[in-house]
């Protein structure tokens, strides 16, 4: 039976006797189809790296918009899939959204095979990615509902943090397929050195990278069936009591996602130049971020009926200063999570991988560095350690309260981001910048040790602050507002890099994470808070 129609956890008895078992089986098909959707969205910072390798007619700046393109539409993708669930139900909503991802899956498999592919191809690909990033949302949403209060912090963090385990598997998959011919197709020769995992790759071999797209559809298929099969719709009056049909459901995910992309795709003509398909116009990225997230969710208000007397009941989160609160707490662990996580392997590539030399009085970055590590051997090890830590980072926030926890974090991000940003500095005026590559890894893989952790407490906290009517809500939308790191940071660190001081993004960030130690305390942790520590 798919459709729940009672659903107490927060009973032992119910818990124990039929709750527990149901919510386990939710869990462990949500979390490979929450991978697969990171795999999705994200791999573009891994195609972008062998697009350079291989010699796809393109600038860096052109390649780092697609990871821009990429996140910014993922992110705002999570602001209509927050209210998937009570609209629309788990098993109809994650199943769907599950097939989705073998769209941009099959179209990068095409696009890729062709180096004259124009660029707005890659762009509509990376935009269509983006529903990989919009299924975070609905997916954490949909397990808070499956667990009692005291075991939220646990699941959640399984949730996401195998979840986000997509990142480091597709950053191991994608390199390691992309090295013989399982999907057919005609090779590419590398004209720089690539890698995998295991060691280098030299110049000269052949690279299938068109893999990379069709490697995820032998999970999605799958994972699509099984997800049918076994997921279930609570029909509660707390989750779904008024649900669709299955067609119907899918109807309205598809009409509100589509609103989600339009607003993307003005955010983006707002702001990219017009050699790459944008306006021209410049806009801001911190002006740009607020117009697409406001007019998406008032565009999503104004859908009639049944959705928008559902919307307006869950919109009552903004009326909630803590929305608000732990929105700004989140984007710093997750929005460092999945930003640093798009960005780390072309970062790596482009500071490492090239030397900074003298010519002519001007400082020269295109000068290949023989000596410089793989971008491709190591792009896996800091999402992999933040996706590994974070279901530990709620099971020791259920033990010490997740403020505190979160507080801790944040220390040890400054510091590390600080560090990062030093060496950064010293790697980018250097012509054996190798040299500081040991330290800049060390530090950054704290930092993302400590994101990971902070992703964990966070969810911890808003599972202890909201009822079980809004906490859902308030997971998917805090995970939207942070998701837009994943826009931000590669964009920042591409406009750093751009103008040679690539340390600057980093300290940047740290002075966020300061400010974010200042709310933190001041909302959770200082004496007479309305909720401490919790």
């Amino acid at each position: 039976m798919s459709d729940i129609k009672k659903w107490d956890v927060e009973d032992p008895k119910f818990w124990d006797s039929e709750g527990k078992k149901i919510a386990n089986r939710n869990l462990w098909i949500s979390i490979p189809s929450l991978l697969c959707g990171f795999a999705v969205w994200l791999y573009w910072g891994i195609i972008t790296i062998q697009m350079l390798n291989l010699g796809f007619p393109f600038a860096k700046s052109e390649l780092f918009t697609l990871m821009a393109v990429a996140g910014l539409t993922g992110a705002t993708l999570r602001i209509p899939s927050s209210f998937f669930i009570r609209l629309c139900g788990g098993r109809n909503t994650i199943v769907f959204t599950t097939a989705l991802l073998m769209i941009p899956a099959i179209g990068a498999g095409i696009a890729l095979q062709d180096k004259n592919t124009p660029l707005w191809v890659f762009q509509i690909l990376a935009l269509l990615s983006g529903f990989g990033g919009g299924n975070f949302a609905s997916s954490m949403s949909n397990i808070s509902f499956f667990f009692p209060k005291k075991q939220q912090g646990l699941a959640l963090g399984l949730n996401a943090g195998l979840g986000n385990f997509g990142v480091t598997t597709m950053q191991i998959l994608v390199p390691l397929f992309m090295t013989f011919g399982i999907f057919g197709g005609e090779p590419m020769e590398l004209v720089n050195t690539s890698g995998t995992l295991i060691g280098k790759i030299p110049a000269g071999s052949d690279a299938w990278i068109h893999n990379a797209g069709y490697i995820w559809l032998l999970f999605l298929i799958p994972l699509a069936i099984v997800g049918w099969m076994g997921m279930n719709n609570i029909k509660a009056s707390h989750v779904t009591p008024e649900l669709p049909s299955p067609m119907g459901s899918f109807g309205i995910i598809s009409g509100m996602l589509a609103i989600g992309f339009v607003t993307s795709i003005f955010g983006l003509w707002l702001m990219l130049p017009e050699n790459v398909g944008g306006s021209g116009f410049g806009v801001s990225k911190w002006i740009v971020l607020p117009i697409v997230i406001a007019l998406t969710v008032f565009l999503l208000k104004l859908i009639p009926g049944q959705v928008n007397e559902n919307l307006s009941r869950q919109y009552k989160i903004f009326n909630n200063k803590h929305t608000w609160v732990m929105s700004i707490i989140y984007t710093m662990t997750f929005g460092s999570f999945i930003g640093f996580a798009a960005g780390f392997g072309l970062s790596i590539k482009v500071i490492f991988g090239y030397q900074h030399v003298m010519v002519d009085g001007v400082m020269n970055h295109d000068l290949a560095n023989p000596n410089g590590p793989s971008a491709l051997m190591y792009a896996w090890m800091g999402p992999f350690i933040g996706a590994l830590i974070r279901p530990v980072g709620g099971w020791i926030a259920d033990k010490m309260g997740g403020a505190k926890v979160t507080q801790i974090c944040a220390v040890v991000m400054v510091a590390s981001a600080i560090g990062v940003a030093y060496f950064m500095q010293a790697a980018y005026a250097s012509p054996t910048p190798q040299e500081y590559f040991v330290p800049f890894l060390v530090l950054f893989l704290i930092l993302f040790a400590a994101t990971g952790i902070g992703n964990g407490s966070t969810f911890r906290t808003i599972s202890m602050v909201f009822d079980k009517e809004q906490a859902g809500p308030v997971l998917g939308w805090t995970s939207a507002v942070a998701a837009y790191g994943a826009f931000i940071i590669p964009k920042v660190l591409g406009e750093q890099i751009k103008l040679t001081t690539p340390e600057n993004a980093l300290y940047g960030f740290a002075i966020f994470y300061a400010l974010c130690i200042a709310i933190n305390w001041w909302f959770y942790l200082r004496p007479g808070a309305e909720h401490h520590n919790p």
